[in-house]
């Protein structure tokens, strides 16, 4: 098995580990949100339940983007596991603004909650999605961190109602519960908007990043026999494979060992900067590019 593959199946196995961990705690998140009339509870609880479906879209997609490439998919399925991120964060962003929207009136006019079964509730959460979170933490498509992120941020926000819960145990301050609400829904949406443009930005074929094609043509264009590069196009199918294409102008006596020398070189200069696919098309000097703009 690959070193792809092999991190392809963890990765999957970890997702469905924390699917199941999640959609099982958010039934008991619903029960108690409603059985405690905690309007923070509630608001976690359909976060969580976002997070679920997300869990498992995030699980198929996953298993999807093992596949490898064929005729309708040249490029092969990794981008599904992207498709998987950007359905996920536009799930979170609209379950947010329903949270808002139920939140936002209870500052209004506090309604009573009880602050022993959010205590009892916090604790039981803390755990189930520390150990989530944990499962899926050292991922590095942007799909595991944008699950990463979720799970972590569930985390803070079962903190967040330990701190409040425990306060209220002394003191009766309900309106400290939608205002938890209104400040975890707006942090995590400001930072799944974040996530969410990186995703668009990839869909779109932006560079990554970490690639500055001028950079990357100046260190390609000192070596031997080329004569100056063009065309150089970079982007990535899924924030981790980065792909490369690049019209190279050589000398026109140059021959086959020559030319199968200085791709190698051209390759080797890409793998420093993370590139694993890479197309290169070389041209002679008094060889007329056919590409438009070039």
């Amino acid at each position: 098995m690959s070193n792809y593959s092999h991190h392809n199946h963890k990765v999957t196995k970890n997702i469905k580990i924390a699917f199941f961990l999640n959609i099982s705690f958010t039934i008991v998140e619903i029960i108690g949100g409603i059985l405690t009339n905690s309007i923070a509870i509630i608001s976690d609880a359909l976060h969580d339940l976002g997070d679920s479906l997300s869990l498992g879209l995030a699980w198929y997609l996953e298993k999807v983007s093992k596949r490898k490439r064929d005729l309708r998919f040249s490029f092969g399925y990794r981008r599904f596991s992207l498709l998987a991120a950007l359905i996920n964060s536009i799930i979170l962003i609209v379950g947010s603004v329903i949270i808002l929207s139920e939140a936002i009136p209870r500052l209004f006019s506090p309604e009573i909650v009880s602050a022993k079964g959010m205590f009892a509730l916090s604790i039981f959460g803390i755990l189930v999605n520390g150990a989530a979170a944990l499962k899926v933490k050292s991922g590095k498509s942007l799909n595991e961190r944008v699950i990463t992120w979720h799970l972590f941020e569930d985390v803070l926000g079962w903190t967040a109602i330990f701190i409040i819960s425990t306060v209220m145990l002394f003191w009766n301050i309900p309106i400290l519960d939608p205002i938890l609400s209104i400040l975890i829904t707006v942090f995590i949406s400001w930072n799944i908007f974040k996530r969410l443009k990186e995703t668009v930005f990839i869909f779109l074929q932006a560079t990554p990043d970490t690639i500055n094609i001028a950079d990357l043509e100046k260190n390609i264009s000192v070596l031997s026999n080329v004569i100056s590069i063009h065309d150089t196009h970079v982007w990535t199918m899924d924030g981790e494979y980065i792909i490369m294409s690049s019209h190279i102008v050589v000398p026109n006596n140059l021959i086959a060992n020559e030319l199968i020398q200085l791709k190698k070189e051209v390759k080797d200069l890409c793998r420093i900067s993370s590139i694993k696919h890479v197309t290169i098309e070389l041209e002679t000097d008094d060889e007329v590019c056919s590409q438009e703009n070039c």
